[in-house]
């Protein structure tokens, strides 16, 4: 027996998770009504040549049912036979990779029987699979074989396949939720040390590095591409070559990726010089009071949307208390003229993925007979279903000063009245701001995971200066 049967996969996960995705298997065969299901593992994404590859990293499905990355591997689920389907090896692997886990070794482990890839077609004799989505399973011959072979009609089967890994995964099991809080607490540690690397640091990639290092340490990697930037405005800037300078605002949206896929999703902004200026501070806190009131709102049975438009209400409320907007609150928050300087939702799912099964489109995010808003700004939001306990959502609301879209006259139209540029400009330190935790619906209301980082001004500032 190899010391570490998946040494050249993901760490072997622990009983509790071996233990969840046993159970998930039995109950995603419950939900198919008699369907065979193929979830498939996916292979490594080449990056310019066959050879050199992107780090692998298995369909989040797969991970689900399985819970760890199998370059190749297929899952077949089907009423009394769920069985895992391996490529064959090179006879050079173990050169080139070192040595890997036998299958039987790998069922031992998996609770799986294992099988050769080559023989599912072979398994699934007469009976017509439905395939779950997998980003790069076009690299398996045997799964493009499958499909190929099969009537258009197998789309409703895929259909079927999609809302039943949907209604397993919104809600998340004790193993989940312990994965989660596993990466939540390595990005808490990653956000403190970005803090503290400013005071000796030139420019953003140096505390991205920083970032980073803190997750690597701990065994992890990054759930989405890291944003360390000055120019919060952009708000999904992955580069990371601006200066930091006196006055700036540094905006961080970092968060860990378990060794067994689970994401963890955080975002802190503070100033680069350690102190807020008197009108940074002013939006921090406003910024800072939608994140509380959106918290707040969390509970079952909760619409998201209405979430989000409480964190609308507030900004406007506040933005018109500080000059900057004019008029009826409810008359702006129902216009969309909030959305001149909160233009995305107010969060997402959180699971196996940062935008937990966005692979599905809206099915997850949106209910049934839901469709997303043609309002600019709640466009954009990314769930609108009422929420349940064991839901884990980010809650992430931000101030803007995006200069096109400030001076689109087609985003602004009627609603220029509303904006008094002059007192506007009294903020034109504050590029972006944002404040993102991610929150556990519970049977009372909610819990904050990564409430263990600080986010009050005061505490930030120690934090940054210290």
């Amino acid at each position: 027996m190899l010391n570490d049967p998946l040494r050249q996969a993901l760490p072997a996960p622990g009983p509790l998770l071996l233990t969840a995705c046993a159970h998930r298997r039995q109950q995603l065969e419950g939900r198919l009504a008699g369907l065979a299901a193929l979830v498939p593992a996916g292979v490594p994404a080449s990056r310019n040549y066959p050879a050199n590859t992107y780090p692998f990293r298995a369909s989040s499905h797969f991970l689900y049912l399985v819970g760890v990355s199998l370059e190749g591997a297929v899952l077949l689920v089907a009423a009394g036979q769920s069985a895992l389907f391996l490529p064959a090896r090179d006879a050079f692997d173990d050169l080139w990779h070192g040595p890997l886990a036998s299958p039987e070794e790998l069922s031992a482990l998996l609770g799986l029987e294992v099988r050769p890839l080559a023989s599912l077609s072979s398994a699934l004799a007469d009976r017509i699979p439905a395939i779950a989505p997998c980003m790069h399973a076009q690299g398996l011959a045997s799964v493009r074989a499958v499909r190929a072979a099969r009537p258009v009609q197998a789309k409703e089967a895929d259909h079927q396949l999609a809302l039943a890994l949907v209604a397993l995964r919104l809600v998340h099991d004790e193993a989940a939720l312990a994965e989660m809080q596993r990466a939540m607490d390595v990005s808490v540690q990653a956000h403190r040390v970005g803090m503290a690397a400013t005071r000796t640091s030139t420019f953003e990639r140096e505390i991205c590095a920083a970032m980073e290092a803190t997750c690597s340490r701990a065994g992890f990697g990054t759930a989405y591409g890291s944003i360390v930037t000055v120019h919060g405005e952009v708000l999904h800037n992955h580069h990371h070559h601006h200066a930091l300078r006196a006055g700036d605002l540094l905006l961080a949206d970092v968060g860990s990726e378990s060794d067994s896929g689970y994401a963890s999703d955080i975002t802190r902004t503070w100033p680069v010089s350690g102190r807020f200026s008197g009108s940074q501070r002013e939006i921090y806190e406003l910024v800072l009071a939608m994140q509380e009131a959106a918290i707040a709102k969390v509970g079952p049975g909760v619409r998201y949307r209405d979430v989000h438009l409480t964190a609308a209400r507030v900004l406007v409320d506040g933005l018109c208390q500080l000059g900057v907007l004019r008029g009826d609150v409810d008359a702006l928050v129902e216009d969309g003229t909030y959305a001149l300087f909160f233009p995305h939702g107010i969060g997402h799912l959180l699971g196996l993925d940062v935008h937990d099964m966005e692979d599905l489109g809206d099915l997850a995010g949106y209910a049934p007979g839901r469709a997303r808003s043609a309002q600019f700004g709640l466009s954009y939001l990314r769930l609108d279903r009422e929420l349940e306990p064991g839901m884990v959502v980010t809650i992430e609301p931000g101030f803007y000063q995006v200069p096109s879209l400030l001076a689109d006259p087609a985003r602004v139209g009627l609603r220029a009245h509303a904006i008094d540029r002059a007192r506007l400009a009294r903020y034109q330190d504050v590029r972006g701001i944002r404040i993102e935790d991610d929150v556990l619906v519970t049977a009372q209301g909610s819990a904050v995971l990564t409430g263990a980082l600080e986010k009050q001004p005061d505490q930030i500032e120690r934090l940054v200066s210290a």
